[in-house]
């Protein structure tokens, strides 16, 4: 699942710094308590050929309550930890560079008391032709912090139709193998069959020469 994740992030951040496109995708939403959770948040420009420089700020509401804390500040190459709950356990983990699209970090050794509302948001600065141009832009992510991960359904679905696949594969390799060895077989009675009517057919003749040679 995490691994699923940053598999996207990490090639929408190459997709960013080669300039071949972005791709937004939602963050997971599912963290294991003692491990670590990468908590995804992309935000892509519309025209990649606009230049622009961007900061990213991350604030957490605590399930029950209603007020947001801010806990993070990436300004490159800065990145800072500003709440004490979070110390030593946010690691930045977008682009590497002052024109941001990836604002992901991780959160290690997760807690239960990590379960809520955490909200990106990018500060981006577009710079135009004639003027600049400021965009926020805000997404929240609802996380939960269970004890064990839970295998999700379409994990279960892909490996019960591996595991039937390979059932249906080896039948078929059963099926065309029985087929080949009765072709075979039937090939070879065929082929034994036109040898001795050719045997048959051979002394036939010969019988006839010898009773023709007697004759004369």
């Amino acid at each position: 699942m995490i691994y699923h994740l940053f598999i996207l992030v990490v090639f929408s951040l190459f997709a960013s710094q080669c300039h071949c496109g972005c791709a937004e995708v939602d963050s997971m939403t599912e963290a294991v308590a003692g491990k670590r959770f990468l908590l995804g948040c992309i935000s892509c420009k519309r025209r990649e050929e606009v230049s622009a420089e961007s900061t990213v700020d991350w604030h957490f509401k605590p399930l029950g309550e209603e007020e947001f804390r801010h806990i993070f500040h990436y300004d490159h190459p800065n990145a800072d930890i500003l709440h004490e709950d979070f110390s030593h356990r946010l690691e930045w983990h977008g682009t590497k560079n002052s024109d941001i699209q990836i604002g992901a970090i991780y959160i290690h050794n997760v807690t239960f008391n990590d379960t809520g509302t955490y909200r990106c948001t990018f500060h981006r600065t577009l710079f135009m032709t004639a003027s600049t141009q400021n965009v926020i832009v805000e997404k929240d992510v609802e996380l939960t912090v269970v004890a064990v991960a839970n295998r999700e359904l379409a994990a279960v679905i892909s490996e019960i139709m591996m595991y039937v696949l390979i059932v249906v594969l080896q039948l078929w390799l059963i099926g065309v193998l029985v087929y080949c060895y009765k072709k075979i077989s039937a090939e070879h009675e065929a082929w034994e069959a036109r040898k001795a009517l050719k045997a048959q057919n051979a002394l036939l003749e010969s019988k006839d020469n010898c009773d023709g040679v007697q004759l004369e």
